[in-house]
């Protein structure tokens, strides 16, 4: 199994309603050095539908400025129909949605 297909057989154990982040993905992926990695491959996703990488946001629980699907607020918007939270500051609540990897 090549890289992508590691970081994106992670990614689909992402259920509704959380996310990870892109450093969460790369370690359990097998190699925590692979954040920016884990941003290519979902930049080149073969399959939205099956590969969730809407779920993945970044250490600070922030959505892509430049979501691959349709622009900023896409992202956004698709983890809401979720259920996922955000704080004021515009931020996923990591406290409650952040998945535990399990």
């Amino acid at each position: 199994m090549n890289t992508f297909d590691k970081i994106y057989e992670v990614v689909k154990r992402i259920p509704r309603g959380k996310v990870a982040t892109y450093g969460q993905v790369a370690m359990l992926a097998g190699n925590p050095r692979w954040s920016q990695v884990v941003g290519y491959a979902l930049h080149v996703n073969p399959d939205n539908s099956q590969i969730p990488c809407h779920r993945v946001v970044n250490r600070f629980g922030e959505t892509a400025k430049a979501f691959v699907f349709g622009g900023e607020d896409v992202q956004r918007r698709m983890l809401i129909s979720e259920g996922v939270t955000f704080t004021a500051e515009g931020r996923v609540n990591m406290k409650d949605c952040l998945w535990n990897g399990q």
